[in-house]
């Protein structure tokens, strides 16, 4: 008698190296947004507008990364993968705007 295959064996490599890759590139984005922001030790300096899109941005990259690869999107149909990006475009570009502003 035969077992069936651990759940990881029926991942194709390909795959598990996208989830491999997406992984790294999420943490390297968490040290990264780390380092760019003040510590406690500067809490009351003003972060400048520039630093702050751009931890925006890691922000809106780190979302995308776990809704594609670690909510399986990008196996889902178009139409849902268009519309969640487009989601994550208007709530990082309002939450962006109101800092701004």
């Amino acid at each position: 008698m035969t077992s069936a295959p651990a759940a990881h064996d029926r991942i194709p490599t390909t795959s598990r190296r996208a989830v491999v890759i997406a992984w790294a590139a999420l943490s390297a984005a968490t040290v990264l947004g780390w380092l760019l922001s003040p510590g406690e030790s500067q809490a009351a300096t003003a972060l400048g507008d520039e630093l702050v899109a751009g931890i925006a941005v890691l922000g809106a990259i780190k979302c995308r990364l776990i809704i594609r690869y670690f909510m399986e999107v990008r196996h889902a149909p178009r139409w849902l993968q268009h519309t969640t990006d487009a989601w994550l475009a208007v709530l990082w570009l309002t939450l962006l705007g109101i800092h701004l502003a």
